[in-house]
């Protein structure tokens, strides 16, 4: 019974946690930029890597910046292994995870990459502001 309970505790926590909503398909992140006139956030991990695990967990997960990113940024992650699913040639990186803030319009990055640790709370606050005034979301 206990054991029951700590279970719907964790899921109800998992379920209501604050989060980026993630694409996993770049083609399709990157036309939905396109079509509401947004920034594309790329995240670019690789399979199985701690480091990725841990900063998606801290750093995109309950902070104030992430309504706003999800309000007026698209977000997709890629991962290293699937190379052929995103432009490698355009994301190319040796670090993982790192971070990609890019203007669908002129498909030029809009900040230097963040990369591993780099990625933390002040450096995702200071990478993101800038923009977050800037770039509006669509009319409803």
């Amino acid at each position: 019974m206990l054991r029951q309970l700590i279970l719907c505790w964790l899921l109800s926590l998992v379920t209501y946690a604050n989060h980026v909503h993630w694409m996993g398909d770049y083609d399709k992140a990157l036309q939905l930029a396109h079509k509401q006139n947004k920034l594309l956030v790329v995240l670019v991990v690789k399979k199985n890597s701690k480091m990725c695990n841990k900063i998606l967990h801290q750093q995109f997960m309950n902070h104030p910046y992430i309504d706003t990113i999800n309000d007026k940024m698209i977000a997709v992650m890629v991962t290293y292994e699937g190379k052929l699913s995103y432009p490698i040639e355009m994301y190319y990186t040796t670090v993982f995870p790192t971070l990609f803030l890019v203007d669908t319009k002129s498909e030029m990055f809009m900040n230097e990459p963040l990369y591993g640790e780099q990625i933390s709370q002040k450096s995702l606050l200071q990478y993101f502001q800038p923009y977050l005034s800037k770039t509006k979301s669509p009319q409803h």
